[in-house]
């Protein structure tokens, strides 16, 4: 600004100042102010006067040099504030432009800070309202969760069934009003204490144990448990169950509980009515088992005697009749048994056709006795051992054979017996038909239901128990068989029984070492005491009898070489279970082996039970079971045991060493036939197997599906015959499946087949040659 005031020459001096200082710039323009006078006082004169004249010039030189100084001074002095200003008036200048700018800057920020306090104002708002609405709701869900909770307690308090938790340390954190009715403390007094302060001592062990088993397995458990009651012991059915976070961490345990008290009370009532029905059951049996034993025992002991053929059939029907009272004894007892899931099987080695044999002596004495004409038809070979309960499927055939007899009027009854070797083992499949009235369609679903009785054609009810089949159905049920019928009215029916059969070599015959026993027999009954006493003494052993219990205690004491107490469950002073007490209270005769006779031999070991036995008789005496019991005790001279009188090995083949063999075939043709024809037998199938196998190619080449299925069912029939199992069963492959594979496989097939005779007649070649050696030994 004071450049373009002064115009150039104020530029000049500003720079002269600004360059040399002051002093300097004085004394240059002092100088200069000098010059200017010089030449401009010359030019005046010299023009004005046309000379110059020296004085005037030195005096105007003078005046300049006199006044230069002060103006010189002034002009630097007013150079300088002008200078001053300048620099004055710029940084003024900046600081306004900066003042300027700060200003807008500061109302950008001021603007920016209005609008963003109108937004945080605006989200101010919106907050407070959301946030009131969550106080509302959350009040409404407080409220809501308010009368769920008392909702809910209100439920758990009125439950009749108990509940409570407690944390991981065993701590009560909650609880129910019935549980402190229970526990007979508030919740208050519950909260917070351990499982040690709350439950008595003598049920503390148990509580810790389910608690820790709950803990550690973390499963549920339920537990019947008794506790007092306001002093009175009631039955709670428990449930713990362990309560586990989102991570799988055990944190506490939650409990259930139910009054089962009259629940439990039923149960021991029914178990009472279940023991009195039993004891009552035994009792009835006992009472009348006892005139029943002596129609059995005399009229055995009769048919022995010296009779003419006319008092042999008399003896023989009085026989049967009184089998066949026996047999409905039997389903009463059974039913009993059958009510209390307590039927059982006692298998025993027998054989088959000795068996079969006395059934069929029974059916046609019982249907000579109503005029019908008997068959029997066996299939398959029955003269082997098995183990088999006699009493029990002797109880099933004569449950059929009666029935089949009782609804036959006219025509005949049917015994088919036959042996089958199935894919699962041996089994013995047996037939009981008639061609008797029949059963009506829409009945034979429920003739196997208990008390069920078909009505007759007249439509009045059949006569019967209307429990024979059904004790029938559990009996076989319990030997792992199978009952099936079939029938059509007017025509007749048939009764169809499988059962699983476990061969097993002949029992041998048990014997004594030639020694006599000395036995007390402790019987009420003269008739049946008479009778055990004949089957004794046949035997070589001597006996004296004890009518009561007292008298079995007096001959104990007095006698001293007794071996064996044959000890009657029921007589008329003293139980039998109240004699062995007495007997074994006695450690001298700890050592004397006792006996139990009972019609219910398992009601009799429940009687016994806690007191030392050594076996148990069911009445009437069964000869066979009598001489096992007797050499069980007293030991078997097994170089004395023989089947009938004429020794015979035993042939034995172990079925793990000959896995593809069907042991229980060769056995059965060896026993039969021999070893050598058996070796023939094989032989010839050797011999033929190679055509076999080149017709299973031939009708393979030429297609001939049909052909190929009828070669492999020639080759399964020919390798069963001789025992080649493995041969037999790919053989029934190729013989069922050609229809649905290819011709590949079908090749196979034949090619596996040679591999599976060639293995399978190497190991028959060395059964063979065992059976060989064994036989010659």
């Amino acid at each position: 600004m004071i450049e373009s005031s002064f115009g150039p020459w104020g530029r000049v001096l500003v720079s002269l100042l600004n360059k040399f200082g002051d002093k300097a710039a004085g004394l240059f323009c002092y100088a200069f102010l000098l010059l200017v006078s010089l030449i401009l006082s010359c030019m005046f004169y010299y023009i004005a006067l046309g000379e110059i004249i020296i004085v005037d010039v030195l005096a105007v030189l003078f005046f300049a040099g006199v006044t230069s100084p002060v103006l010189i001074s002034i002009t630097i002095y007013a150079m300088r504030q002008l200078e001053a200003s300048k620099i004055y008036l710029e940084s003024a200048t900046q600081q306004e432009k900066l003042l300027n700018q700060t200003l807008k800057d500061n109302i950008n920020r001021l603007n920016n800070e209005v609008d963003e306090r109108k937004m945080a104002l605006h989200a101010k708002h919106r907050a407070i309202e959301e946030l009131r609405k969550e106080i509302a709701e959350r009040k409404k869900t407080q409220q809501e969760l308010a009368q769920q909770s008392m909702l809910l307690r209100s439920i758990v308090d009125s439950s009749p069934d108990l509940f409570y938790y407690r944390d991981q340390h065993g701590i009560f954190a909650g609880c129910n009003k019935m549980f402190e009715l229970v526990i007979g403390k508030s919740s208050g007094e519950l909260i917070g204490q351990s499982v040690e302060s709350i439950y008595p001592q003598d049920y503390l062990p148990e509580v810790l144990r389910t608690d820790t088993e709950v803990a550690t397995t973390q499963q549920p458990m339920t537990l019947d448990v008794e506790y007092p009651v306001d002093g009175e012991s009631r039955w709670f059915e428990m449930r713990k169950l362990p309560f586990i976070n989102d991570k799988g961490e055990y944190i506490g345990l939650l409990a259930f509980g139910r009054d089962i008290t009259s629940r439990k009370e039923a149960e021991q009532a029914l178990e009472t009515a279940y023991k009195d029905k039993g004891k009552f059951i035994a009792t009835l049996s006992h009472e009348l088992r006892t005139p029943l034993n002596g129609i059995v025992g005399l009229t055995r002991m009769m048919l022995d005697s010296e009779l003419t053929q006319q008092q042999k059939s008399w003896c023989n029907t009085i026989f049967s009749s009184a089998e066949t009272l026996g047999n409905i004894f039997n389903d009463i007892i059974d039913l009993d048994k059958i009510d209390r899931e307590q039927l059982d099987i006692a298998t025993d080695s027998i054989n088959v056709s000795d068996f079969i044999n006395d059934v069929v002596n029974f059916t046609g004495l019982i249907a000579d006795q109503k005029g019908l004409e008997f068959l029997i038809h066996r299939t398959g070979i029955l003269d082997i051992y098995a183990l088999l309960d006699p009493t029990r499927l002797r109880q099933v055939l004569w449950n059929l054979i009666n029935n089949a007899v009782k609804f036959t009027h006219r025509g005949s009854v049917t015994l088919e017996f036959k042996r089958e070797n199935r894919e699962s083992g041996q089994w013995l499949s047996f037939s009981v038909i008639d061609t008797g009235m029949g059963i009506p369609s829409d009945q034979q679903a429920r003739i196997f239901d208990m008390y069920y009785k078909a009505p007759d054609t007249t439509g009045a009810n059949a006569i019967g128990s209307g429990i024979g089949l059904a004790v029938t159905k559990a009996l076989v049920s319990a030997m792992n068989g199978q009952i099936h019928v079939s029938s059509i009215e007017g025509q007749g029916s048939r009764f169809d029984v499988e059962i699983p059969l476990t061969l097993c070599s002949a029992p041998k015959v048990q014997s004594y070492a030639g020694r006599s026993l000395y036995i007390l027999l402790v019987e009420d009954v003269p008739l049946n005491a008479e009778i055990a006493t004949n089957l004794l003494e046949q035997r070589g052993h001597e006996v004296i009898w004890a009518e009561t219990g007292e008298d079995a205690l007096s001959l104990v004491a007095t006698e001293d070489e007794l071996d064996l107490i044959l000890l009657d469950m029921q007589l008329p002073d003293i139980n039998g279970d109240v004699v062995a007490r007495e007997v074994r209270a006695d450690s001298h005769y700890d050592n004397l082996p006792i006996v139990a006779l009972t019609a219910n031999v398992r009601s009799a070991e429940q009687e016994l039970q806690g007191i030392s036995i050594q076996g148990a008789l069911a009445k009437p005496i069964n000869t066979t079971r009598l001489d096992k019991m007797l050499a069980e005790l007293f030991g078997i001279d097994s170089n004395k045991a023989h089947t009938g009188g004429d020794e015979q090995s035993v042939i034995v083949l172990n079925s793990e060493d000959y896995c593809l063999l069907d042991v229980e075939t060769i056995i059965d043709f060896v026993s039969s036939m021999g070893v050598k024809p058996f070796k023939r037998s094989s032989d010839l199938f050797e011999t033929l197997n190679p055509k076999y196998c080149e017709e299973l190619r031939s009708a393979l080449s030429a297609g001939d599906i049909e052909e190929y299925s009828s070669v492999a069912h020639k080759l399964k029939g020919a390798a069963g015959s001789v025992g080649l199992q493995e041969v037999q069963l790919h053989a029934k492959v190729m013989e069922l499946d050609a229809d649905n594979v290819g011709a590949d496989k079908l090749s196979q097939w034949v090619v596996e087949l040679e591999e599976k005779i060639k293995d399978g007649q190497a190991s028959l070649k060395d059964a063979i040659s065992v059976l060989g050696s064994n036989k010659e030994s």
